[in-house]
């Protein structure tokens, strides 16, 4: 993963608004379509993907089932009803905090 500390706390966002997006994705499937979706920008690790996905099953967020697709068993992810919900909560934080820094970074410097 890029080494943006920005993009480190943004990560679980991400990966609930693609799974929103596209109902259910396993780990490689979501590496690339960040990639794809951000021109190259973001790469994504398995190191840094991985854990991301296994916090948000332990809490609730996501579940998993698996499918074979050409002899090889691929993990699939997918959003609860928990999951669902926290989507809508971590993207209102984003844009919050999005707004918040846009007003902090066009501040003009205050006049004598």
């Amino acid at each position: 993963m890029n080494a943006n500390p920005l993009l480190k706390g943004s990560l679980q966002t991400i990966i609930l608004k693609l799974l929103e997006d596209n109902s259910q994705m396993y780990g490689y499937e979501i590496t690339q379509r960040v990639k794809e979706v951000s021109e190259g920008s973001i790469v994504l690790t398995e190191g840094a993907l991985y854990p991301a996905l296994h916090k948000l099953e332990a809490d609730g967020f996501l579940e998993t089932f698996t499918q074979v697709v050409d002899n090889r068993v691929r993990k699939y992810y997918r959003l609860t009803d928990a999951g669902g919900k926290e989507v809508t909560s971590k993207l209102s934080e984003a844009q919050a905090f999005i707004d918040q820094l846009q007003t902090l970074l066009n501040l003009k410097p205050a006049t004598k």
